[in-house]
């Protein structure tokens, strides 16, 4: 089973009391299942949470992990890979309808699919679970 995990720190205004509030927002990969978190904890005043959840994590989390480490590219490894494995694990995953998937699948074939290093680890695990190669690297190459 696949760990993984992501973070960053960010700063803002309190909107109780206008301090320096300080969050750390992440993703991570547990038991299986891809996980997001904020921790929030205001500097000047008691004004703190914490909240985690399973699934896709909210864009404005999802963003500051891209801007503070960059995006990650997923490709077959083969493209002669048969698509069916690939079609059954991104349907299984991600609730997709058949069409759907196939276009998933075509980019993931051609240009690969972009995102976060643990949404895309996680993903991997899925089609490495159905017997499909992948590879990861910086969205860059």
């Amino acid at each position: 089973m696949i760990t993984a995990t992501q973070g960053v720190t960010l700063t803002s205004r309190c909107e109780h009391c206008g301090g320096e509030l300080v969050s750390d927002v992440g993703q991570f990969i547990e038991r299986g299942e891809l996980w997001w978190g904020v921790e929030g904890q205001c500097q000047a005043c008691p004004n703190a949470w914490c909240e985690t959840d399973t699934g896709p994590a909210p864009e404005e989390i999802r963003q500051a992990l891209l801007t503070a480490h960059g995006p990650a590219r997923l490709l077959l490894a083969d493209k002669a890979t048969s698509i069916v494995p690939v079609l059954r694990a991104l349907r299984e995953m991600y609730h997709l309808s058949l069409g759907e998937a196939r276009l998933m699948a075509a980019n993931l074939k051609e240009v690969g699919l972009v995102g976060t290093s643990v949404e895309l680890a996680h993903l991997a695990e899925g089609l490495r679970n159905r017997f499909v190669t992948v590879t990861i690297t910086s969205s860059a190459t």
